[in-house]
C-alpha cells in the first residue's frame, strides 16, 4: 500500500465521502476512488460500505483506520523532525496548533502573543475545531498540540491539565429568573436544555456533564435537545428556544450586547477542565515543547 493510498482512505473515512475527500486532497474523485480499489485489493477486503454519495467504514476499514491514522502521524513526524533540523541552513519551522474556537477568547491568546514575541522564526498554524476533531488532528499528526474540554481518553494521547473554566447557565434575556445566582439547578425546574450530543467512549464529555448536573439536582429525565454546536445553541438561547451550561468564555459577546443572561449556579462546584492534548509516542518538536511551557506560565488555572 501507499502513502497516498492511506491519506486518502483516512480522509474519506474522517469526511464520510469521497466527493468531500476528493475536494480536501485536492485530487479528482475518480483518482481517489482508484486509489481506494488499489487499497482493497491489495488487502483483499473492502474497506467501505456505499449508500449514495455517503459511505461508512466496514468491519475491515474500522480495524485499519488506527494503524492508517498511526502512520501518516509518523510520516508528518519524520517531516518536522527534518524541518527542525533544517533551521540553520534557513529551513522553515511551523507549529500546527488545533484549538476549540471558544478558547480561543481567553488567556491562551496572551500565550500565542507572548509565544510568537519569543519565537517569531516560528510560523505558527491554527486550526479551530470541536473538541473530538482537534484530538483527530494531533491523533493523525495534522497538529503537534490541540487544546480542548476534557481528558482524551485515548491510549494514543496524552492530557495535560490547564485549568477549569467556570460554567454558567446561560438563559434568554427575557428569562424570568432575574437572579444573577441561585443555590442549584432546581431553581430552574421547567426548563427545555440544550446540550452537546454524549461522545461514545468519552464517559467525560460536555454531553454526560449536563445530564450528571442536572440528576445530581434532583431534576430526574429532564428534557434536553441536542445541538452539537455552541454557535446554534447560544442562538436558540437568544431566541428563547432553551437554556445552556456554557463555559463563560463562550458567552462574552452575548452578555456584553445583552442578547442573553447568565445565572451562575452556586452548588455547582468544577468547572469545564481544559487540557493539552499531544501524542504520546508522537515527535515533540522545540517549539512544541516552548509553546507548552509558554501556555503554562499564561494559564495558572485558567479561568477556574
Amino acid at each position: 500500500m501507499t502513502v497516498e493510498e492511506i491519506e486518502a482512505f483516512v480522509c474519506i473515512a474522517r469526511t464520510g465521502g469521497f466527493t468531500e475527500a476528493s475536494r480536501r486532497l485536492n485530487r479528482s474523485q475518480p483518482a481517489i476512488s482508484r486509489r481506494i480499489r488499489e487499497l482493497e485489493r491489495s488487502l483483499g477486503a473492502a474497506l467501505f460500505e456505499r449508500a449514495g454519495r455517503q459511505v461508512s467504514l466496514t468491519e475491515a476499514g474500522t480495524a485499519l483506520l488506527p494503524y492508517a491514522e498511526a502512520a501518516l502521524a509518523t510520516i508528518r513526524d519524520g517531516e518536522r523532525a527534518v524541518r527542525d533540523l533544517s533551521r540553520d541552513a534557513g529551513g522553515a519551522r511551523t507549529l500546527g496548533l488545533a484549538i476549540v474556537g471558544t478558547l480561543a477568547d481567553s488567556h491562551i491568546v496572551d500565550a500565542l502573543r507572548a509565544f510568537e514575541a519569543d519565537f517569531p522564526e516560528v510560523s505558527v498554524e491554527l486550526r479551530t475545531a470541536t473538541s473530538r476533531e482537534v484530538s483527530t488532528l494531533v491523533r493523525g499528526g495534522e497538529a503537534s498540540l490541540g487544546l480542548r474540554y476534557f481528558p482524551d481518553a485515548d491510549p494514543q494521547l496524552e492530557s495535560i491539565p490547564l485549568g477549569t473554566e467556570k460554567l454558567l447557565v446561560v438563559v434568554p434575556a427575557s428569562h424570568p429568573v432575574t437572579a444573577s445566582s441561585v443555590p442549584d439547578l432546581r431553581a430552574l425546574p421547567d426548563e427545555r436544555w440544550l446540550g452537546f450530543s454524549p461522545e461514545r467512549g468519552q464517559p467525560d464529555s460536555f454531553g454526560h456533564l449536563l445530564e450528571r448536573r442536572l440528576t445530581a439536582s434532583g431534576l430526574m429525565d429532564p428534557p434536553i435537545t441536542r445541538v452539537d454546536s455552541l454557535t446554534a445553541q447560544k442562538r436558540l438561547v437568544e431566541a428563547g428556544f432553551g437554556v445552556a451550561l456554557m463555559p463563560v468564555s463562550s458567552v462574552r459577546e452575548e452578555l456584553r450586547i445583552g442578547s442573553v443572561r447568565a445565572i451562575e449556579v452556586e452548588s455547582m462546584g468544577a468547572g469545564l477542565p481544559v487540557v493539552v492534548v499531544r501524542r504520546r509516542r508522537g515527535y515533540h518538536s522545540r517549539p512544541a515543547a516552548a509553546f507548552l511551557r509558554v501556555l503554562k506560565d499564561h494559564t495558572p488555572g485558567l479561568l477556574g
